[in-house]
């Protein structure tokens, strides 16, 4: 489905350009997949423990979930399972645990605002 849509938007690109091209979409489309997983651990782990503890519990499950998923593709006659994908999948993880960690520090840091000034 890409190669087609690169191919329309650049028609003078050689097969070597649109294979890098498609690669490169396919590995940002697994870091911002990962991204997002990464978040949503960070969001349900929260709780009683510290923020290390959380973060650490995340990557861990998206560490796990990444090498099964990796190791799962080298059964699929279609699919190859590499480490280095496993690799980028980790990286997206820790950018969205990353962003999901800071976004709560700075949520917990901005003052509340009193609810009779909410309607002022």
């Amino acid at each position: 489905m890409l190669r087609p849509l690169i191919h329309w938007i650049a028609p003078a690109a050689s097969e070597e350009t649109i294979a890098l091209v498609h690669a490169g979409i396919r590995k940002l489309a697994h870091l911002t997949e990962y991204a997002v997983l990464g978040a949503l651990v960070v969001r349900a782990l929260e709780g009683p423990q510290s923020r290390p503890q959380i973060v650490l519990r995340a990557l861990a499950i998206c560490a796990a979930y990444a090498a099964l998923d990796e190791l799962h593709q080298r059964f699929v006659p279609s699919r190859t399972g590499a480490v280095l994908d496993a690799a980028i999948d980790l990286a997206g993880a820790a950018f969205g645990v990353a962003l999901r960690a800071v976004g709560a520090r700075d949520a917990r840091r901005r003052p509340s605002r009193p609810e009779s000034a909410v309607g002022s």
